[in-house]
């Protein structure tokens, strides 16, 4: 069933078009990701479905109710701010409490509810402390049981983690996840890091300049970009400008790069373009130094090139090479740390990837990429 829906909505600050005809719809229990930079309208849209905004056009709708107009308290939504916006004279029960005196929640009701999300949040214990005794993951929980000690149909999360640490955001992202799942409610998160967008959510909608870009499963929108925007903005990638040359095997094309290079992709399925840009990512390249074989059809879906180590970093799980290839071009690998022992800065290495491995995007022109 769905639960929200945004029909070609649209929101405007004087002459900016902070949310620019968006549209999707979100399934019960569905955890998805709101992506983008800043400014892209990603939290403009979040406080159109919270209330705090109304819409120029277009429709928001909560289980097939138009809910425009409405106040954001007459709503049955709730709202995980980026500051947690905790009482600091309040303790933590006092502070679950207030949303469920707020919505009028039948007395006899609360203290049951209440310990149902103290255990949910696993703060049992801490409730007569008040939020400046608690650390940041701890408020961040406070907050989180508030929102949902109301039982919302929507649950809004800004930035949920980003005021904490980036130890402790891995550890709460792993958490956040499973308090949502548990409780089955309906969630949008607003964020503008990858990483916490692809680990919470089960569909991605990448924005930018007020409109959604792509959207999809994190894997999809990850494999699969749609353009030059969304394959940088989700996750590293190294790129090459090119033209497509001549077919070696079936499906797949030789690239000849600006710089001299020649290498072969996946053929595309638009290959109406004349010039083309080629993603790698940096964990499908192998650095070794030594080339591999190269002894039959196959082997022409795989790519070998030589180049020099240039910088090598440490990255604790991962270890990051940067490699200097011909006319100067630098480009990075990740392997993960197995304890392998290292090439020496300065040495000869070749670089192994598959056509597969590259993502073929037609070069966009001024009026595509100008939205």
């Amino acid at each position: 069933m769905t639960v929200l829906e945004l029909q070609h909505t649209t929101k405007r600050f004087g002459s900016i078009i902070a949310v620019d005809d968006v549209s999707f719809k979100v399934r019960g229990g569905q955890i998805i990701s709101l992506l983008g930079p800043s400014g892209c309208g990603k939290t403009t849209t979040l406080r159109l479905i919270a209330g705090f905004e109304t819409p120029e056009s277009g429709s928001i709708l909560i289980f097939g109710k138009d809910v425009k107009g409405t106040r954001p308290y007459e709503r049955n939504v709730g709202l995980l701010f980026q500051d947690y916006a905790l009482f600091p004279h309040m303790t933590v029960e006092e502070n679950i409490r207030f949303g469920m005196h707020h919505r009028k929640m039948e007395k006899k009701l609360i203290p049951k509810r209440m310990s149902e999300m103290l255990d949910l949040v696993n703060l049992n214990g801490l409730q007569k402390r008040r939020p400046g005794q608690l650390s940041g993951g701890q408020q961040q929980r406070v907050a989180l049981a508030r929102a949902l000690a109301i039982r919302p149909e929507v649950m809004l999360l800004d930035e949920p983690l980003s005021a904490l640490d980036a130890k402790l955001r891995q550890e709460l992202r792993v958490e956040l996840k499973a308090i949502l799942s548990a409780v089955n409610t309906t969630t949008i998160v607003v964020t503008h890091d990858q990483v916490e967008a692809m680990s919470l959510a089960e569909r991605v909608i990448v924005m930018n300049r007020g409109k959604i870009i792509q959207q999809g499963t994190p894997t999809e929108i990850y494999a699969n970009p749609q353009n030059k925007f969304v394959a940088e903005f989700i996750g590293r990638s190294n790129w090459f400008r090119g033209r497509l040359g001549r077919q070696v095997v079936q499906g797949v094309r030789e690239f000849q790069t600006d710089c001299g290079m020649v290498f072969n992709v996946n053929e595309p399925n638009d290959r109406s373009a004349e010039f083309y840009e080629v993603c790698i990512r940096p964990e499908r390249i192998d650095v070794s130094h030594v080339p591999a074989e190269v002894s039959n059809d196959i082997d022409l879906r795989t790519n070998i090139l030589p180049g020099i180590l240039a910088d090598i970093a440490h990255l604790g799980q991962d270890i990051n090479f940067f490699i200097e290839l011909e006319h100067a071009k630098r480009i990075a690998a990740v392997e993960k740390n197995l304890g392998q022992s290292l090439e020496r800065l300065g040495q000869s290495v070749f670089m192994r990837f598959g056509a597969d491995a590259c993502i073929v995007l037609p070069v966009e022109t001024k009026s595509a990429s100008a939205d």
